[in-house]
């Protein structure tokens, strides 16, 4: 078994170094600079560097990108809503045909199993089809006024409210999803859907993917007859190349899915233009569960089971993963069923083995915040995982305090990524009532209830909404449907824009302004802006 590995890697990585540039997708042209830096590609689980090597990015790369992008929206902006359902849907159907090179690229740059990422692929996939579905079957809205010259004291014009798209998109790579937050992911479908082309600056965590998956693009591009420009891929791992991408003046918004710090730098460079653009960035989350008396009691061991379950999907590396616990013991029978939840959950990580993260530098940070903790004198360590057989493999770690403790420390709020959970006990509800009010935001929280405890604490199910961007009850958060309802952001640091969603088919409006037309002639009713906004348009809603 130990040389089937390392030779089933070779063959793997020959064949994708036979097929790759290593270079830049730039209106439909692979390109870079003969004399540029050049970083190489990561195996996770060995912490081996692989034999497949990628160009860095410049201020060349990115002026040629952004400049073409814009040109292309000239002609992109124009297209109507069918013939962009058509791309979406081809680019789904090209990542498909080439989903077994893929599949393994991706495994292999993440070290996720091929059940996952198979998984993924079929998001992405789908993803991409909801949004076709969406153009076709869903009409843009168009809001009209009607003119009512008769009005006093002033006569009333006609007006018309449509959408525009906003132009030239900056998407950013996310390094715990090498397909569906990525190259093809939410962001681009969602502006592609929307009208604006879209420049990907790829993760650099999995390069030979972000190249294979945007090779299918170009290929649905050709295909569907657009712009050539729709669409780039940049490549790097210099700070530069992502601060200069979301500066270039060309670039009309951005989506980013990633850590605080990053976050936070390309919103502050956002904003600090001479025209600022919108930022729609993904921070971070802890992810509260909420455990309320009744079902503690009823349900401790099964609670245990899924969080125990939850917290360690993908080794905890989901922005929705579960890392904070509120247990609001406020009795001796909830105690006691507190500690019958903490048993079960502490003996299932202690049998937990430790394993390799996304990258080097999530396992480092991982490990780093992990000794912090462990030092600090207010935490309880109740379980970690099997020691680690490799350096760069981290252990599932489990600590405990009390909400006076957590209240003291609001660092201890933050969010660690990774296989981590902090277990609070609580001693009553106004203790919870403070927590709550001092949580920053968050993706989700979770409560979990019988019919009871709902009726008992309508109090802290009313505060808590004003905390997240979902609300979940009686179900784990890990797992973010694809779909119209959903709601992927929440208060800040979730998202840097509370309004928005990244996941389901309402983050295309965040691509998209509106414009009001005054008093437009009859003559321009049927034609102006690919008639979005005739009379008969079957979005329209009199008033």
């Amino acid at each position: 078994m130990t040389t089937e590995i390392p030779n089933r890697h070779e063959a793997l990585v020959k064949e994708l170094a036979s097929q790759l540039t290593g270079q830049h997708l730039i209106a439909g042209q692979w390109q870079s600079e003969t004399d540029v830096e050049r970083f190489q590609s990561l195996d996770p689980v060995t912490n081996q560097t692989l034999a497949l090597s990628f160009a860095e990015a410049g201020e060349r790369q990115i002026d040629a990108a952004v400049t073409a992008a814009g040109a292309a929206f000239v002609q992109y902006r124009q297209t109507r809503p069918q013939a962009r359902a058509a791309f979406l849907e081809a680019i789904a159907t090209e990542l498909e045909n080439d989903s077994v090179l893929i599949t393994a690229a991706a495994m292999l740059e993440s070290g996720l199993p091929q059940a996952r990422i198979n998984g993924e692929l079929g998001r992405t996939a789908n993803q991409l089809r909801l949004f076709a579905s969406e153009l076709r079957e869903t009409p843009s809205p168009l809001l009209i006024d009607k003119a009512n010259p008769e009005r006093t004291p002033l006569p009333k014009p006609e007006l018309r409210l449509t959408q525009l798209p906003l132009g030239p998109v900056a998407v950013f790579g996310a390094s715990n999803f090498p397909l569906a937050f990525s190259t093809a992911g939410g962001d681009s479908a969602s502006a592609l859907a929307a009208g604006c082309p879209v420049i990907v600056k790829g993760h650099p965590a999995h390069p030979a993917t972000s190249e294979l998956v945007a090779r299918a693009i170009a290929r649905a591009t050709s295909r569907c007859d657009m712009p050539s420009a729709v669409f780039s891929l940049l490549q790097g791992r210099r700070p530069e190349l992502s601060t200069g991408l979301v500066s270039h003046s060309g670039i009309q918004a951005v989506g980013f899915t990633g850590s605080f710090k990053v976050g936070r730098l390309l919103a502050d460079c956002c904003a600090a233009r001479a025209k600022p653009i919108p930022f729609y960035g993904e921070l971070g989350s802890i992810n509260p569960q909420l455990l309320l008396p009744g079902k503690l009691q009823a349900e401790a061991e099964t609670l245990a089971g899924h969080q125990h379950q939850s917290m360690l999907m993908a080794q905890g590396q989901f922005c929705t993963s579960p890392g904070l616990i509120l247990a609001l013991a406020d009795s001796e029978s909830s105690q006691k069923a507190l500690a019958r939840y903490r048993s079960v959950l502490s003996q299932a990580i202690t049998e937990t083995e430790a394993a390799p993260m996304l990258t080097p530098g999530i396992a480092e940070s991982f490990q780093t915040r992990s000794k912090q903790l462990l030092a600090n004198p207010a935490l309880e360590l109740l379980a970690q995982g099997k020691a680690a057989a490799a350096l760069h493999h981290t252990r599932p770690l489990l600590l405990e305090t009390g909400a006076e403790s957590l209240l003291a420390s609001p660092d201890l709020m933050e969010e660690v990524f990774g296989p981590f959970a902090l277990l609070v006990t609580v001693k009553s509800e106004a203790e919870l009532q403070a927590v709550i009010q001092a949580l920053d935001g968050q993706l989700t929280a979770s409560v979990h209830a019988t019919s009871s405890d709902l009726q008992g604490y309508p109090d802290v199910l009313e505060a808590l909404q004003y905390k997240v961007g979902r609300l979940i009850f009686n179900q784990m958060p890990t797992g973010v449907e694809v779909c119209h309802a959903m709601n992927h952001g929440g208060p800040f640091p979730a998202s840097t824009d509370l309004r928005s969603t990244s996941v389901g088919t309402q983050a295309m409006a965040r691509f998209l302004r509106p414009l009001s037309l005054q008093n437009l002639p009859s003559e321009l009713t049927n034609s102006f802006n690919q008639g979005q906004v005739s009379d008969q348009h079957p979005g329209a809603r009199y008033f």
